[in-house]
């Protein structure tokens, strides 16, 4: 049997901060007079924060100093960080701790691959922080997915092939990242817009213990 990794994305895949950082991200454009909807929030995920402002100053057409850019920024992960404080086990998407669960007994490995910056104490207040064999996060990348690095640098750390990783994602920019890692993706969310994904489930409670099996015995 060939060794695998099973990368996850934190955001949307293991829990649902996506709802934070859109309250967080319309503060912002609420005060900077820019309408930010559900569905433009849909353009940030899996984008780091420096391009998610640029993205909401781009909607509203608004050009700013890179002092107030800073300012914005820090504003936004203050507020962000005032919902995590609360966070405990009951953040957990439904579905991922089976998974979880399942690959830890069958001594498979895994690895976060995400672009938060915030991970490991979301990761210790959600109590599943000792199922992590490696984490990588926006801390130890500097390109953004799409870039894949955040994945080659995941698969790297657990001593697996690419092509011997499976990544789980809710973006676009994260299944694309993937694909160009030559890793298969699995897209949880929506088939209309995870299309470019290899597996699509809309949630992980739809992703049974048969087809994680598969894709290890693969």
């Amino acid at each position: 049997m060939n060794k695998k990794a099973f990368i996850f994305d934190l955001d949307g895949v293991i829990v649902d901060t996506a709802k934070y950082h859109f309250i967080a991200w319309q503060q912002i454009a609420t005060q900077l007079g820019i309408e930010f909807t559900l569905h433009d929030n849909e353009l940030l995920k899996g984008v780091s924060r420096v391009r998610s402002l640029d993205i909401i100053l781009e909607l509203g057409k608004v050009t700013a100093s890179q002092e107030d850019k800073n300012k914005w920024l820090i504003q936004k992960n203050e507020t962000y960080l005032s919902y995590l404080v609360t966070m405990d086990e009951r953040e957990l998407l439904p579905g991922i701790l089976p998974i979880l669960k399942f690959l830890k007994a069958n001594n498979q490995k895994i690895a976060l691959g995400s672009a938060s910056k915030n991970a490991r104490p979301i990761l210790e207040k959600t109590g599943i922080l000792n199922y992590f064999d490696a984490i990588v996060d926006g801390n130890d990348v500097t390109n953004a997915k799409p870039d894949p690095e955040v994945f080659l640098q995941a698969a790297r750390k657990l001593g697996v092939e690419n092509e011997n990783s499976i990544v789980f994602e809710d973006s676009v920019a994260g299944i694309q990242a993937a694909n160009t890692a030559n890793m298969i993706s699995i897209g949880i969310g929506e088939k209309e817009i995870l299309f470019e994904a290899n597996y699509i489930f809309e949630d992980s409670t739809q992703i049974g213990t048969e087809f994680i099996e598969k894709l290890f015995k693969n």
